[in-house]
């Protein structure tokens, strides 16, 4: 089933994400309506948080990227309670969007290489170590975790060129392609 996604405004994508365990129910249910929203969103990512659950829960499918990045086309993972263990080298700027904030793309600095801790959908423990943009896809999901979204990553001068799109987020006054469900704050 394909799921609303949260625009910006919707306290959910606020909150900070609790871990959970096999017994959350309906999990693998909810892993499925995850990838087919994300699919028809035509998105790279989606964390539990975008569909108003504050667990920590986020899909990515890196494939829509692999054209000009390779290395992206098996970058397909569930991953369930993930912690950053460890971030390495210096900020480096790539122009990103979410599909909780249609129609803004800014710069964000993020850490080019980075160790992680996570269980996939059957409850297996990994650690790994991601680097480029598996690594920038993987902390741009991550942040939903934490309540974090584009606009806590810009500069003030940035967030206030932004303004109106955000607004027009929150009042529902933008065009997508996908099943969104808008704050509307007056």
């Amino acid at each position: 089933m394909i799921l609303p996604i949260y625009g910006y405004g919707n306290t959910v994508l606020r909150d900070v994400s609790k871990d959970i365990t096999k017994s959350y129910p309906n999990i693998n249910e909810l892993i499925s309506n995850m990838w087919e929203t994300l699919a028809s969103a035509e998105g790279v990512g989606l964390a539990a948080p975008q569909i108003g659950l504050s667990i920590r829960l986020f899909i990515i499918d890196a494939e829509p990227m692999s054209e000009n990045n390779p290395e992206l086309s098996t970058f397909k993972r569930v991953f369930i309670n993930a912690h950053i263990l460890k971030q390495e080298g210096d900020l480096w700027l790539y122009n990103e969007g979410c599909l909780s904030l249609p129609g803004i793309r800014e710069d964000v600095g993020r850490k080019p290489k980075i160790t992680v801790k996570y269980v996939d959908e059957n409850f297996t423990e990994h650690e790994e170590v991601f680097d480029g943009l598996k690594a920038r896809i993987f902390q741009h999901e991550y942040d939903h975790l934490d309540g974090i979204l584009i606009p806590d990553r810009v500069s003030q001068i940035r967030k206030t060129l932004i303004r109106r799109k955000l607004n027009n987020i929150i009042s529902g006054n933008v065009k997508v392609t996908y099943k969104m469900k808008f704050a509307k704050i007056k």
